[in-house]
């Protein structure tokens, strides 16, 4: 991947309001009652409408899924975004500047298998290695090194939780906030991994080029995120 040049990403902002990515999803709501708290008009964004940019208190804000965050930030699309940290550690090549931690939208990337079943284990034991299915495959396959544990890694899109129901996996890794979900499919957890939350980030060249405006968004959050 070649990384964008200052020219380019100069270019493809050039010199309006900041752009600020947004993530659709479970992180929508919350990062709306953030921007409102430091002045950021979000009704239009409430109102249903099916528009993926609006314009608002000197903020162009772009509307994305999570995932596709850190994408427009490093290429600088996107001056900043709002992302949460599992995305960030699942796209560790992405060059991004991690500047806030927002403390919204915590969860729990977390190990885990059946309730009461030893199959973890004995894959381990008898196998050398485990299977292990999830949609983090590179959060998963870096816990597994760095704890010295052999893990076949499975990549799935779906619902994680049917892969160890089905017989697909042994165990799951996953990101939970209550963990209900895994409670109603007869699952457990079994170790905690990385504990995450909603981050700001920006791309490298706006926070040199801009980075009276940077700091200034920066300085709003502050406060409302801290409580």
């Amino acid at each position: 991947m070649i990384p964008p040049t200052i020219e380019g990403a100069v270019r493809t902002r050039g010199d309006g309001p900041l752009k600020l990515a947004l993530p659709r999803g479970a992180l929508w709501e919350p990062t709306l009652d953030v921007l409102d708290a430091v002045g950021v008009d979000t009704a239009e964004m409430r109102g249903g409408s099916r528009s993926l940019i609006f314009e608002s208190d000197g903020l162009t804000l772009v509307t994305m899924r999570p995932s596709d965050v850190p994408t427009y930030v490093e290429a600088g699309a996107a001056d900043l975004g709002i992302t949460g940290k599992d995305v960030l550690l699942e796209q560790p090549d992405r060059v991004v500047y991690e500047i806030l931690d927002l403390r919204y939208g915590a969860c729990r990337m977390v190990l885990a298998g059946r309730r009461g079943d030893a199959s973890l284990g004995e894959s381990e034991r008898r196998l050398g290695a485990m299977r292990i299915a999830t949609k983090y495959p590179r959060i998963a396959e870096r816990h597994f090194e760095e704890t010295g544990r052999q893990a076949e890694v499975i990549d799935v899109k779906g619902s994680v939780e049917l892969a160890p129901i089905a017989g697909l996996a042994d165990g799951i890794v996953d990101l939970v906030a209550t963990g209900r979900t895994l409670e109603e499919n007869g699952l457990e957890v079994r170790e905690e991994i990385v504990d995450c939350t909603a981050r700001l980030v920006v791309n490298q060249v706006s926070h040199k080029l801009r980075a009276a405006e940077v700091d200034d968004l920066v300085e709003r959050l502050r406060p409302v995120v801290r409580g």
